[in-house]
């Protein structure tokens, strides 16, 4: 997962608002914690770190450079645990919560192994360093974040005018022109949504871009690589919108079976199950599918992300895997990256 500060990765992929006046769905309580001078240090700690780790390895100081990283792969699961409050009781997301709670275990099992001597573990680092390189400037510069979160609403605007809806687009919560101007009274739920930056696909452009720049590969390929992933995701990302930008407020998702269960069980507003069903729901595990397509389509073209991949599966289940062999691509593997049957 891509490393962000906090308030960026707190944000839900459509923001929501009653189609009238808008309101914070977040809870003082969590808002402190989401925007905590504490929890954006974390992020920044640890993306520095990780950059750190790989000007280390570069230079040849290997030892340092396990040292450090490990470090960071500490931090960066404190950093995701952080977020859990809000994933759990504000975006009420089963996914999120769930993958933030193992984020600390896992990454400090990275850290270990780190420790441990497991040296290839050094370029999933540098992956993740290219991913927060790749992130921050969405983030941290106000121009760069504008234009992402406003094309990207005015493009899902125009595929709702292609399906025969069109609200319009007004300033939403977070100041930009990005809210989806459906009349209140006209709708099921009252409700409607505004693009925030991760409703723009950055997160996952991240993952990608972080991975194909951390492998050593001819620049051809991984322009190549890079420009088919950022393309796909891109397009699927305003098809997401689109869809829930219009679920959400015509109500697709308010039968009772599926209100009485999120009101039940997870606290939701009834106005709220449409937004919750597609976007918690539907989306993100489309979303999961989709990544592993991306996936696969990368691994076609720059194969040598496989090695960082292989170790993300080792740390995943503890088990070797030899991507390569079984892709019959071994003449792309690193020669840092030597077979399972070596390590």
């Amino acid at each position: 997962m891509p490393l962000a500060s906090a308030a960026a990765d707190a944000a839900p992929a459509a923001g929501l608002e009653f189609a009238g006046d808008a309101v914070a769905l977040t809870p003082p309580s969590l808002s402190a914690i989401l925007n905590s001078p504490l929890t954006d240090a974390l992020a920044w700690i640890a993306i520095v770190a990780f950059m750190g780790a790989a000007l280390l390895q570069w230079y040849g100081n290997v030892d340092s450079a396990r040292l450090l990283a490990g470090g960071a792969w500490v931090v960066f699961g404190v950093f995701w645990l952080t977020m859990v409050p809000y994933y759990f009781a504000d975006a009420q997301s089963p996914i999120k919560t769930l993958l933030a709670l193992a984020a600390l275990p896992l990454s400090a099992y990275t850290a270990y192994l780190l420790y441990g001597g497991r040296t290839s573990l050094l370029l999933l680092s540098k992956a993740v360093a290219f991913m927060g390189l790749i992130y921050l400037p969405a983030e941290t510069i106000p121009v760069v974040r504008t234009w992402l979160i406003e094309t990207t609403a005015a493009q899902t605007h125009y595929g709702m005018e292609l399906l025969g809806h069109s609200p319009g687009l007004i300033e939403g919560a977070n100041g930009y022109q990005s809210k989806f101007a459906f009349d209140p009274s006209e709708t099921v739920t009252g409700r409607t949504t505004y693009i925030v930056l991760s409703c723009t696909g950055i997160g996952s452009m991240a993952i990608f871009g972080g991975l194909i720049a951390s492998v050593t590969a001819p620049l051809k390929r991984k322009l190549s690589a890079f420009t088919m992933a950022i393309g796909v995701i891109w397009v699927l990302n305003l098809g997401r919108n689109i869809f829930i930008g219009l679920a959400s407020p015509w109500g697709w998702f308010q039968q009772e079976m599926l209100v009485s269960l999120l009101t039940t069980y997870m606290g939701a507003e009834p106005d709220r199950v449409s937004f919750l069903v597609s976007h918690n729901y539907i989306a993100q595990s489309l979303s999961i599918v989709a990544l592993l397509g991306i996936t696969y389509l990368v691994v076609k073209l720059v194969p040598e992300v496989l090695a960082p991949l292989e170790d993300v599966l080792y740390i995943l289940t503890g088990t070797e895997y030899d991507l390569f062999e079984a892709l019959d691509v071994e003449e792309r593997r690193p020669a840092y990256a030597p077979s399972a049957l070596e390590q």
